[in-house]
Formats: C-alpha cells, structure tokens, sequence
C-alpha cells in the first residue's frame, strides 16, 4: 500500500502565523518545512538580513528543497511563504503534479493581532493584501 503524500502551502500576509503553523504542521521537524525565508536567515544566529536582489535566489532554493524532499518521497512537505500573487503558487502546483502529491493551498490569516518579525510596515503591508486573491471556486 502507497502511503499518501501530502505538499501543504501556507500563503498569508507578514504576521499572520504561517512560520508558526508550519512548525505546529511538521510535528516539530518530522516532516521537512520551507521558506523564501530560509535563504536570508542565517542558519547559526537566526539572524535575518532580506536582500532584495537575492530575492530570484530564495525563491528557486524554496523551490528546489521542495522538489528535492519530493525526489526523497517525503509523505507531508509543508511551504510557507507570503503567495500572495498566483506565479509564487505556480511551480510547486507543477511539482505537485509531477510527482504526484495531494496539494493543499491554507491561508493564514492574522486573528491573533500579532506584529511581523520582518518589521514589514503597515503601508507595504496594505499594498500586499490588495494584490492578494483567494480562490474560492
């Protein structure tokens, strides 16, 4: 019997939970978790330094641990990122597809009333949700 395998993206604004539910979602660690984020943090201090220009870099390195932990047949991958345009969704709908994973799309939003650790401002933040669409149907 094949087990199932399951790609969950977390999309929401800067501070809404989804590095959180991430966390809460692979059980700690058991089932692999990635981010644009992950390629402006760096791994031994946790500080994280965001770099426009490198932003290409961070989405491809996102894309490639997904499909990489889809080659190892992980049974739940999860990715958290903003997604607020559909081209960010794209291409791990096509790696969903090719190597045959359940896909889920979750959006996350800020009931919590909690900040971003970003320290993305309430401008830019208000420029994003108006790019912002949910597929309801």
């Amino acid at each position: 019997m094949q087990k199932s395998k399951n790609l969950i993206l977390l999309r929401g604004l800067p501070g809404s939970g989804k590095s959180t539910l991430a966390k809460v979602l692979s059980e700690d660690g058991i089932y692999p978790v990635f981010s644009v984020d992950d390629y402006f943090t760096n791994t031994q201090t946790g500080k994280y330094i965001f770099d426009f220009k490198n932003n290409h870099l961070a989405y491809k390195l996102c894309e490639e641990n997904t499909k990489q932990s889809m080659v190892n047949n992980e049974s739940k991958i999860l990715v958290h990122n903003t997604f607020t345009m559909d081209w960010e969704l794209e291409p791990y709908f096509k790696l969903a597809a090719e190597y045959h994973y359940t896909l889920f799309v979750v959006t996350v939003e800020n009931y919590h009333q909690s900040g971003n650790i970003h320290d993305v401002s309430n401008e830019q933040l208000h420029k994003m949700a108006e790019k912002y669409k949910v597929k309801l149907v």
